[in-house]
């Protein structure tokens, strides 16, 4: 079943936001940042959909955005590693909004059209053995809330305790928001050209 044609929860606009949003919003980024989220001169930066829908609820957004920041922005694992286990995350779920806006993203942290349709097929076969090891996590924490035992091994030849511990919230952290926008039926930005990378109906 696909999302819906038209979001359930439509985001919020400028007009509509109460003092909680803002608040919540300074909860999770800098106050540069949160000045230009409000600003409505020429150094404004418009916040996704994603932000927006989740402000209904800003004490959640709030704190689940300054988590996600941490996965973001102060993180034990790679860029490259986070971006290959939510591709096959966003996969998985059938995540649309999720799907295209990390495969506009992949090229920025060296992950080519070629590895994501790999990790789309799961044909993970060119990637390094923890870039393997890693997708293969994704889809077992899907799959069986675990990862199995051989690729525990695997990984923990690679990664360190701090990585061990973030990848498994990686992955639970972007399954929850594939549910979150699945379920409010979060709509693309527009002007966004996804002729090329939308999800189709089925996947592996």
């Amino acid at each position: 079943m696909t999302e819906p044609v038209a979001p359930r929860l439509a985001p919020l606009t400028r007009e509509q936001w109460n003092d909680d949003v803002p608040a919540a919003l300074r909860g999770a980024f800098s106050n540069e940042t949160v000045e230009r989220f409000l600003s409505n001169g020429p150094d404004a930066i418009r916040l996704p959909n994603a932000i927006t829908t989740m402000m209904h609820h800003p004490a959640v957004a709030g704190p689940w955005l300054a988590f996600n920041n941490v996965l973001l922005w102060k993180p034990a694992l790679t860029d490259r590693w986070r971006e290959l286990m939510v591709l096959r995350v966003a996969w998985r779920t059938r995540s649309n909004y999720e799907w295209v806006q990390h495969v506009q993203l992949a090229p920025r942290f060296g992950i080519t059209p070629d590895e994501v349709d790999a990790v789309a097929r799961n044909d993970t076969s060119a990637l390094a053995p923890v870039e393997v090891a890693l997708v293969a996590a994704a889809d077992q924490l899907l799959d069986t809330f675990r990862v199995d035992d051989d690729t525990w091994a695997t990984l923990a030849e690679h990664l360190d305790e701090r990585q061990l511990v973030e990848l498994v919230f990686v992955v639970g952290a972007y399954t929850c928001l594939a549910m979150a926008f699945r379920t409010f039926g979060v709509q693309l930005e527009a002007g966004i050209d996804t002729a090329a990378i939308t999800l189709p109906e089925s996947a592996e």
